[in-house]
């Protein structure tokens, strides 16, 4: 297919991509969803498993296969840029506030899910169509693991923050659980990233590296970035110049982490942590959030929709494993971590509002799995096992949050979190 047409063929996927995921985001909005629950519906109607279904011909005109390729480079741009936004939001005051506290919380959020995987990996392997035939058991049970001990921090965030929880005992547990929790499962999926295939040597200088920016960026980049950051004035617009400076950061820092076999958010992600908090992080999520989450997430939506086919659930071993897959994502986070909330002394109540934040799974899921299909690591059998756990498990959160803490539910912000 000619440059020119692929080009044509981009922009009216755009159209569509961003106008459908806007109509069904706010319908999602008025049935007391966040717009993220949506989306992610929208992206999947838009693939195989509805338009495709109801309209194959139509689906297969609108996204085809030769122009996919520049629909996934958006989709990367987007959740790279995303994951580079949370770091900015990351705080390290709520470990030191409540560490200690959450701990049990963090470790059941963790330990339960990665037991049942690998509990579950030596059937799972059995069953085709779920991982990769060059993928082992210790690296499926840690991917998998990693799946299911995922958390929507992002969102999590927002509805506490909304709920005028912030700085409570509730709300700085879950946060710090939370972030704790989402922490271990992006480094134990970089370690899978690094060693799949075998190839050790490989594995061990990715990680090596990846240690060593990492440090970098923490005990001599910050320093760096800190006169940077003194450039900004709170009363005056963020100038051109130190935009486009953190933009050939973010960059830079993206395309290191890829080069040594890692992925690119990893390096958004430490730039957007490293970043000194004040006038030049509030400007950055003023005038980039929106073109992200509006402009560029809906393509990764669409592009994870694409890889979605739920008509293999019809499959008699994978509906199979998917029960299984869901029964224990939702045990392994929801009630590993109720429980060791109210272990550590939290009431019932705040104890399954916080079982009911940390089950959430969101864009972090999709951001997950959307790597470890890229890497090969798994097939669209368990993508889509994984994109259906992801969806329900958001679903769920809010009417169950609001459940638990009996709070009536404050119109939703215009734009809700992922």
């Amino acid at each position: 297919m000619p440059t020119t047409q692929l080009s044509v063929y981009f922009f009216l996927q755009v159209a569509v991509v961003i106008t459908v995921c806007q109509l069904v985001g706010r319908l999602a909005q008025k049935l007391g969803q966040p717009q993220v629950v949506g989306e992610m519906i929208a992206g999947v109607a838009l693939g195989p498993s509805l338009l495709g279904l109801a309209f194959p011909e139509l689906q297969r005109a609108l996204f085809p296969k030769e122009t996919l390729g520049m629909l996934y480079v958006g989709g990367q741009l987007g959740v790279g840029m995303y994951m580079f936004l949370v770091g900015t939001e990351f705080r390290a005051d709520h470990f030191k506030s409540r560490f200690r506290s959450a701990a049990s919380v963090s470790a059941a959020g963790i330990v339960v899910p990665f037991l049942l995987a690998f509990a579950l990996i030596p059937w799972l392997l059995t069953i085709p169509g779920l991982f990769a035939a060059q993928a082992r058991p210790f690296e499926a049970a840690l991917f998998l693991g990693a799946a299911i001990a995922i958390t929507a921090f992002p969102m999590l965030a927002r509805i506490i923050h909304e709920r005028g929880l912030a700085g409570t005992s509730l709300g700085t547990l879950a946060l710090t659980a939370g972030a704790v929790d989402d922490a271990a499962a992006w480094c134990i999926l970089a370690i899978v990233l690094a060693s799949f295939g075998g190839a050790w040597g490989g594995a061990y200088a990715a990680i090596g590296g990846g240690v060593l920016y990492a440090l970098f960026m923490i005990f001599v980049g910050s320093r760096l970035l800190k006169r940077l950051a003194a450039h900004v004035r709170p009363e005056a617009p963020l100038g051109s110049t130190l935009l486009a400076t953190v933009l050939v950061l973010f960059s830079l820092s993206a395309f290191a982490m890829d080069a040594i076999g890692i992925h690119a958010v990893f390096g958004g992600f430490l730039l957007g942590v490293v970043l000194p908090r004040g006038a030049l992080t509030e400007k950055l999520r003023a005038q980039l959030q929106p073109f992200v989450v509006i402009f560029l997430l809906p393509l990764f939506f669409t592009y994870s929709g694409l890889n979605t086919r739920l008509a293999v659930l019809m499959e008699p071993g994978i509906l199979l494993a998917a029960a299984a897959i869901l029964a224990a994502s939702f045990c392994g986070k929801g009630l590993a971590c109720w429980a060791a909330a109210r272990a550590s002394g939290e009431s019932n109540r705040d104890a399954m509002a916080i079982g009911a934040l940390m089950n959430a799974r969101g864009l972090m899921e999709l951001i997950i799995i959307n790597i470890g299909l890229q890497a090969g690591v798994i097939l669209p059998g368990l993508f889509s096992i994984l994109v259906l756990m992801a969806i329900l498990s958001t679903l769920m959160a809010t009417p169950l949050f609001n459940w638990v803490t009996r709070a009536r539910r404050p119109p939703l912000a215009d734009r809700a979190p992922v």
